[in-house]
């Protein structure tokens, strides 16, 4: 599957007339500083389509992205969540960024065709992304694991890594991915439009 074109279309913080027309919602989260923004860019084949940043915490509203590709007759919205957990922000600023994101995985009308959790391979599982992954468990959600930043794990211990994550995780399918050698990108649109 290749985009053929990728638009920011706005940022948003409540309900908004854009999610109501009917076009599906890819819904990207994971936490701050994981490389969200990385992996979207590279996903679109652009350069600066989401905000990258080294300041955990930029992204503080629901970015919705326009995208179409070769191969699908309607376009669709890649929804960029604010990442969960460490974040160089006030209390406050998280509480909100935290609510946001509850709101609309869990509390709006807005249906995710799917929800692509990142997790920093390098890292692994932790006790939040462990809680994201259970909250959208527990809603039903169609949910896609990508372990990004394989770069940074030796080639030796990338397959016990990989290995922990997967039991980690359970059933769902774990993509390993890395923006900085562009691997992984086709089986994730793959997998985006199935």
């Amino acid at each position: 599957m290749n985009i053929t074109s990728a638009k920011f279309i706005k940022g948003i913080t409540g309900p908004d007339e854009s999610l109501d027309d009917g076009l599906d919602q890819i819904a990207f989260i994971g936490r701050s500083n994981v490389g969200k923004s990385s992996v979207i860019n590279t996903l679109a084949n652009q350069k600066d389509l989401a905000r990258t940043s080294s300041f955990p915490g930029r992204t503080q509203e629901i970015n919705l992205f326009l995208i179409s590709a070769k191969g699908i007759s309607s376009s669709f919205y890649l929804v960029d969540l604010p990442g969960y957990g460490f974040a160089k922000t006030s209390k406050d600023t998280q509480e909100q960024i935290q609510q946001l994101i509850y709101w609309y995985f869990f509390d709006s009308p807005y249906e995710q065709k799917k929800v692509v959790l990142i997790i920093d391979a390098s890292v692994g599982v932790t006790n939040t992304d462990a809680e994201m992954l259970f909250s959208l468990k527990e809603a039903n959600k169609d949910i896609l694991v990508v372990a990004n930043k394989i770069d940074k794990i030796k080639k030796t211990a990338l397959a016990k890594q990989l290995k922990e994550i997967r039991e980690a995780v359970g059933n769902y399918k774990v993509i390993p991915y890395s923006a900085e050698k562009k691997q992984g990108i086709n089986e994730l649109a793959n997998e985006i439009l199935k």
